[in-house]
This record gives structure tokens, sequence and C-alpha cells, in this order.
């Protein structure tokens, strides 16, 4: 890393820098710290958080998930021991699996600040490493679209089964067809219920007067691959549009998806949601005797990613018509969960109407 140069992080509207780790001394997995800057921390102000005085001096409370507690208890509490003795504080914290706030306590406000800060910086910096719980989504499961897409599949495999890497495994699953918005991680019910309460604040401020109250009349149709070469494609999605050829359902996405990054639940990937519906994808791939070879070799489980031919797909279905769905509704869905219609099972949902 230059140090002239330090990766930058926001949070809350300000920015930090990340300083260089002491490897050494604290193994990054475990121990990785930052420092606010420019400047010390306790220099920030604390318009971004309440810091109370009491009798016996200052203290701060911060929500924290319980699965992020070991990142700032850090190895043999590591972490906490050094956050506690440079910023001269107390960290309290809840017992692990339990949910509360983290409590922090010195006799200098500017020291509390500075724990907070620190702490703040911590937690983000490890909570982009948590794998997603669950997305924003529009479900395109409805029964035709159901039918049609495995009609496509019966085809695809009749007319391109010989083609490299084409197998049944890579479709998806017809229940949990769907565009997919953006991902977030919730890691407790409190977030799960801020997302869900975001949602209705979007209803209100925006989503209504796009929609006018009514369901989107979104037509599928034709398909595309995500990568560079159609020969060694990873993914085929089926295209979306509004049936009236307006951009509603783009700014209801991108709109949603603006909002969501503003509020720290999701981080933004794009400059616009990219509106795709997955039919294929190497990641759905099964392999027979993977099991049977690792057990022999002792090798680990994990293995690449083989891509797939498209090229005769994308040419005899570049039109394909999956149907028209009226899409009414817009899902906090839940990742690896299914519903009583085989769907991802929903957390929270904006209707439209």
């Amino acid at each position: 890393m230059d140090v002239l140069r330090p990766p930058l992080i926001r949070i809350g509207g300000r920015v930090y820098r990340k300083n260089l780790i002491q490897e050494q001394a604290f193994p990054r997995e475990e121990e990785e710290d930052f420092c606010a800057g420019p400047g010390d921390c306790a220099d920030e102000p604390c318009d971004a958080f309440v810091v109370e005085e009491t009798e016996r001096g200052f203290q701060c409370r911060v929500e924290v998930p319980s699965p992020l507690y070991k990142y700032i208890i850090g190895k043999k509490g590591e972490t906490k021991k050094r956050l506690e003795t440079e910023t001269r504080t107390s960290i309290s914290i809840p017992k692990p699996g339990v949910e509360g706030e983290i409590v922090i306590t010195g006799q200098h406000r500017s020291g509390v600040i500075s724990a907070r800060t620190r702490i703040d910086v911590l937690l983000d910096s490890f909570r982009k490493k948590q794998p997603f719980t669950h997305f924003l989504s529009f479900a395109l499961n409805q029964p035709a679209i159901q039918e049609k897409f495995l009609q496509f599949k019966e085809e695809v495999l009749e007319k391109c089964s010989k083609d490299h890497g084409v197998s049944s495994s890579l479709f998806q699953n017809p229940a949990k067809l769907h565009l997919t918005l953006g991902t977030l991680v919730l890691l407790n019910e409190q977030e799960i219920q801020k997302a869900c309460d975001l949602l209705q604040r979007c209803k209100e401020d925006f989503v209504d007067q796009i929609t006018g109250g009514q369901p989107l009349t979104v037509e599928v149709a034709g398909v595309e691959y995500m990568n560079d070469d159609p020969a060694m494609t990873d993914v085929l999605y089926a295209k979306v549009h509004m049936k009236d050829g307006s951009d509603r359902l783009q700014m209801v996405a991108d709109q949603l998806v603006e909002r969501f990054v503003a509020s720290g639940l999701m981080l933004k990937e794009w400059d616009r949601v990219k509106l795709h519906a997955t039919v294929m994808n190497t990641l759905f791939r099964k392999d027979p005797t993977e099991e049977r070879n690792n057990t022999m070799t002792g090798k680990s489980s994990f293995k690449e990613r083989e891509s797939f031919n498209g090229q005769n797909i994308l040419k005899l279905f570049e039109n394909f018509h999956f149907g028209e769905v009226q899409l009414d509704s817009v899902r906090l869905s839940q990742r690896f969960s299914s519903d009583a219609s085989g769907y991802y099972a929903t957390s929270g949902q904006l209707c439209f109407s």
C-alpha cells in the first residue's frame, strides 16, 4: 500500500483512512485495526453519535449485532485490550450470542469519542467481509413464466446438450426466478426490521409516485450473457423491460438501491442496477463424482467454475419469449431459504398497490 495514498473508508458521510497494520504483533485476520484521519480520533466531532456525561465521566452506547463482537474482542481479547489502553476507556461487550449494546466509558470525552470512532471503522471493515444474508428482489416465478422457462430448458438441452459444459444442473430453479436489485448483510432482527422500515419509507417517498399505486407490466424476453466470451459463459440471463416502453422499473430499482446505500444497509456496486433474471449459472453445476473424488484424494471440496459454450444457445434463443409478468412488490428475500411456493422466504416487502 502507498503510505502517501492510503485506502479511504466512508462511514456515515465521513471519511477515514485505513492505516498500515503491524503484521508481526497483530495477525491481520484477527486484529485488523484502523484509526481515523486526518489527525487524532480524539479530535473528531461527535455529531455522528451521542456521548453522555455521567457521575464518573462519559459514556457512549453502540448497537452491534452479536456476530461482530468477536472482531472487537480479537484473538484472546487483544483488540479490546489495545483499544481500551490506547483510548483510556473501558469497553463492555455483551456475552456471545446475546444481542445488546456495547458500552464505552471513560473519564475523558475525547477518549470515548476515539474508542467509538475506531470501533465504527473496525466494524465497517469486517461487515464488508460477511457473506450477504438478504437481497431485494422482484419475484418472476408466476406459473406462466415458470412454464415457459421449463420449455426453454427442455429445448436448450434438446438442441445444445452436446455443446461444451451444457447440462441440466446449470438451470435456475423455476420457483426461484427473480430480479436481484441489491444484496444486504443483516445480522440480527433489529437490522432486518430497519430494512423493512426503510422499504415502507421508500414506498411513501417515491415508489407510489413512480408506479401510480399499480403493478408494473414487464416483458421477459431474449437471453444475454455476463462475461466477455460467449464460448466461456458462466451466467446466462433473460432480459426484462417495461411493456409500455417506459423506464419506471429501472427508476424504482435505482432509487431503492440509492436509498439503501445511503442508509448504510447496502454497498454501492454499480451506477445503475442491471435488471436481469438468471436462467443458467455455472455455480449451480453439480458433479456426481466430486464427493467420491474428494474422499479418495483428500482434496478440498472447492472447485473452480466450469464455463459452458453458450454460442448456440444465444443464436437459437436470442429472442425467446418467457412471457409477461405483473410486478406488484419488492421483497426483502432471505438467502438460502424457501417459502411454501418454493420462492425465497420473505422478511418484508413493499407493495405497489
